[in-house]
């Protein structure tokens, strides 16, 4: 006679039922990708301005990178107080609330009279935006349980979708409005997302039986101490990673401009950018289960710093075709990287460590860019700086091999 166990008697979904996921998923999928899509158009929106505000406010580069440093930042540093807000509120509130706070800023910012006004305004938008990572993540790991991985690479690729459409449709814009104007139609669109958020996401993502089956598809594997090992050098590569990208954006609507841009064309630029970038999300995550993070991870960062390299010496039409190459390589190790913190969670606390790992990551970029690239921009030019951008992205290789034993079995 077979048994019956416990997790059977009170209503356990099976395997093929956790594998399959109901309507309930799909919606928490489609409301997180639309709120992220919105989040990072709003992110990349910064760089299309750069050139507007440096000629209205005559700063220099290190000025330029603090301006988005601000926005970054409180994006970064607010990680882990909205996931603590988000275990009071709810994850739905928390996330709607964020996404009215930052279309708020950018409303401010249209308002704003002076740069002191853009840069309260910039940080009161990045606010808000810190709601979106850790929160949206953790809800799609938890409706999804095992087969969470895909799920969250589509959640990746919806934010590179964002970042494909605000940047151009801001260039157009400016060649006919003033960027106040611009930044009013981003707050409007910023509303009619929060609303939209607001009707999609399910007030209860998940039932109990999820989470529980959730907490265990991925644990933390073994000695606490060695998940913790693996998860902070996943960390420290994500670090690397994403400060090479907004190391390398911040310059490339001036580097555009020696080579003969218009607005037009670095929004252009950037939709380029993030149609690679989509694809790399969308393909990457995909490929790092079949082959491996190792393999995946050396391949886009090698890819990385040789796309940069040549975007900054090739002209300026053969560098615009190479940029969806340079998007794929710049965006698919991200794509990597998130697919693994479910894996690598220290004692299987997927919420934290996903809070944990936008922190460091996002608050990295933050801080490398005016304190770093910033000043080297201003010292030796945007080139130089491109280059140093390059060799950022090319220092996580070496330190791929001391990632490869903690992810052996996943290997």
């Amino acid at each position: 006679m077979p048994t019956t166990t416990l997790d059977e008697r009170a209503g356990s979904p099976t395997d093929r039922e956790r594998d399959s996921p109901g309507p309930q998923p799909a919606r928490t999928l489609a409301a997180a990708g639309v709120n992220h899509a919105l989040h990072d158009g709003y992110t990349d929106l910064i760089y299309v301005l750069l050139p507007v505000w440096q000629a209205e406010f005559g700063l220099g580069y290190v000025a330029l990178a603090l301006l988005r440093s601000l926005y970054v930042g409180a994006l970064a540093g607010l990680q882990m107080p909205a996931t603590a807000l988000a275990r009071v509120l709810g994850a739905r509130t928390v996330l709607v609330l964020g996404t009215l706070l930052s279309a708020g800023g950018y409303a401010l910012a249209g308002a704003s009279g002076g740069l002191i006004g853009l840069c309260a305004a910039l940080a009161l938008s990045g606010a808000g935006s810190s709601t979106q990572h850790p929160l949206a993540s953790a809800v799609i790991t938890r409706a999804y349980g095992s087969t969470a991985r895909g799920p969250l690479g589509t959640y990746n690729f919806a934010g590179d979708l964002g970042k494909a459409a605000l940047p151009p449709l801001a260039g157009f814009l400016l060649t006919s409005s003033d960027w106040r104007s611009v930044l009013w139609l981003a707050a409007g669109l910023g509303a009619v997302v929060a609303l939209g958020v607001a009707g999609l996401l399910p007030r209860e993502p998940v039932s109990r039986h999820a989470v529980r089956e959730t907490t265990r598809a991925v644990p933390p594997g073994g000695d606490p101490s060695t998940g913790r090992a693996g998860f902070g050098l996943l960390v420290a590569i994500g670090v690397l990673d994403n400060a090479a990208r907004p190391a390398f954006l911040v310059y490339l609507p001036f580097l555009l401009q020696e080579k003969g841009a218009a607005f037009v064309t670095v929004g252009v630029a950037f939709a380029l950018v993030a149609v690679g970038g989509a694809l790399g999300k969308a393909v990457f995550g995909r490929i790092g289960e079949r082959f491996g993070v190792t393999r995946s991870v050396v391949l886009t960062e090698t890819g990385t710093a040789a796309a940069i390299l040549l975007v900054v010496v090739l002209p300026l039409a053969p560098a615009l075709v190479l940029l969806p190459l340079l998007g794929l390589m710049l965006n698919g190790t991200s794509s990597v990287l998130y697919g693994t913190v479910p894996e690598l969670a220290p004692h299987g606390r997927v919420e934290r460590a996903f809070a944990v790992f936008y922190t460091w990551t996002l608050g990295g970029s933050a801080l490398a860019a005016p304190l770093l690239y910033g000043p080297l921009g201003d010292a030796v030019g945007p080139k130089w700086a491109a280059f140093a951008a390059a060799a950022t992205a090319f220092a996580v290789v070496p330190i791929i091999p001391f990632l490869s034993p903690h992810l052996a079995r996943r290997e």
